[in-house]
């Protein structure tokens, strides 16, 4: 790439990258669909290599208490890695130790080959969050009686401590202090997950947990930072300032911090600006990956192939204004929308076939009765028009309805077997007349597939 203008608003001085024309949107969307692993979804087999390579580019797998179809984890790992056995992914998790919990975008799977970053992260927050202090006040010694129980019994959860007599109330700010001392340990790095028995997270000395990541000696808090700008440009493949804090957000460090941290990095041409097509501001990418940014520029043909559903937590969906710009697709998660005010349900997943965010269907799964349930199915209009995608205008057409129908039909058999699911019920498809090929595409994707 040679003879890029620099963009406006790039910092004087600093290195902008070379090239003629800015790049299209569809050249970051394709690269951040491979570092989301989403290419060539549901096509490799969950390993221990492939669940440390996947959760290492894309900086750690949301974890949420919502099971109304699945965990959030266990559907973004079904998104690239199709049906698995789950009781392996306890094994590479909580013995061998491949990931393990602590809070990156929200509470997340992080790969342990990142610990010693994230210990700085840990060693920081004893120091620098203040949203325990009164209550700390409040209960004095309660940390190191709740620890001095751990080191004593072993590994223990919230219910294994009573709550005090006449405690009452529910959520965050009313939880039993017990369930804030274990909270602020851990995040404290002074305990760390040992395991979950119903989900429930049961909490042990770090030293017993992982002796080994915990010898490692915690890098200096500049050195964290850098370490943190490069995970996420990493993960994103390119992004707007914006997007470096919605993405990975934690630590909450301000403003003008991260973009202290983003300057240093710019002259030390670790980072480039970008002139993207259609943005009046620069965005940013590692040097590293400019020649893979130019590769995407030239392809005429989207790389990506292959259908899935995504979790409304998926590390994909992290920052829904980039996902808007990039894929012209409008998410929003309505769990916390009134019943009446919802527009697409409840749980409603994105689907994604080859490259593109073609709808949102809201599922249910009946565990008793081994019953899929798909309340409802909306096709983005475009699609079900027959017209180019938006936003990603790279040549290559409208997307024929009958492979992506295929596609959606195999994806929902691939998960009802992953939920262990007998049988699908469809219910309403958006437009109408999408339902009956919808249907027939079901028919004709055969039985679910076994777990592997």
């Amino acid at each position: 790439m040679s003879g890029f203008a620099a963009p406006a608003g790039a910092p004087a001085g600093e290195r902008v990258a070379p090239g003629s024309r800015p790049l299209p949107l569809a050249a970051v969307a394709a690269l951040f669909l491979e570092r989301q692993h989403l290419h060539r979804p549901r096509a490799r087999r969950l390993g221990s290599s492939a669940l440390a390579r996947f959760v290492t580019d894309v900086g750690g797998i949301q974890m949420d208490t919502i099971n109304v179809l699945d965990r959030a984890h266990h559907l973004t790992l079904w998104s690239r890695f199709g049906p698995y056995d789950r009781s392996r992914l306890e094994r590479l998790v909580y013995r061998e130790h491949v990931l393990f919990e602590y809070w990156a975008h929200a509470a997340c799977l992080v790969p342990t080959g990142h610990f010693r970053y994230w210990r700085r992260a840990m060693l920081d927050y004893r120091v620098g969050h203040t949203g325990w202090a009164r209550f700390l006040r409040g209960n004095p010694g309660l940390l190191g009686a709740i620890e001095a129980a751990i080191r004593e019994r072993g590994p223990l959860a919230n219910a294994d401590f009573e709550r005090p007599p006449g405690h009452k109330g529910s959520g965050w700010w009313t939880w039993k202090p017990a369930t804030h001392a274990l909270h602020c340990l851990w995040m404290t790095g002074r305990t760390l997950v040992h395991s979950r028995v119903h989900f429930q997270k049961r909490y042990d000395l770090a030293e017993r947990v992982m002796p080994d990541a915990l010898a490692l000696a915690p890098p200096a808090s500049e050195e964290f930072r850098r370490w943190h700008l490069r995970l996420a440009l990493h993960a994103m493949g390119a992004a707007s300032e914006r997007d470096l804090g919605s993405y990975l957000t934690f630590p909450r460090w301000p403003a003008s911090e991260r973009r202290r941290t983003l300057r240093a990095a710019l002259r030390s041409g670790e980072v480039v600006a970008l002139p993207i097509a259609g943005e009046r501001a620069p965005w940013f990418a590692l040097a590293e990956d400019e020649p893979a940014l130019e590769r995407a520029a030239r392809r005429r043909v989207p790389p990506s192939r292959g259908t899935t559903l995504l979790s409304p937590f998926d590390s994909f969906l992290w920052h829904r204004e980039r996902t808007l710009r990039l894929f012209g697709f409008d998410y929003r998660l309505e769990v916390y929308t009134p019943g009446h005010k919802r527009v697409h349900g409840y749980y409603s997943l994105p689907i994604l076939h080859d490259g593109r965010l073609i709808g949102r269907l809201d599922a249910k799964n009946h565990r008793e009765e081994r019953r899929l349930e798909v309340r409802s199915v909306h096709f983005e209009p475009w699609f079900a028009k027959g017209e180019p995608p938006p936003v990603r205008r790279d040549g290559s057409g409208p997307l024929a309805v009958e492979p992506a129908l295929a596609g959606v039909g195999s994806a929902l058999r691939s998960l009802a077997a992953f939920v262990e699911a007998r049988r699908i019920v469809l219910g309403r498809v958006s437009p109408a007349r999408m339902a009956r090929p919808l249907a027939r595409a079901l028919r004709e994707s055969g039985s679910p597939g076994r777990t592997r």
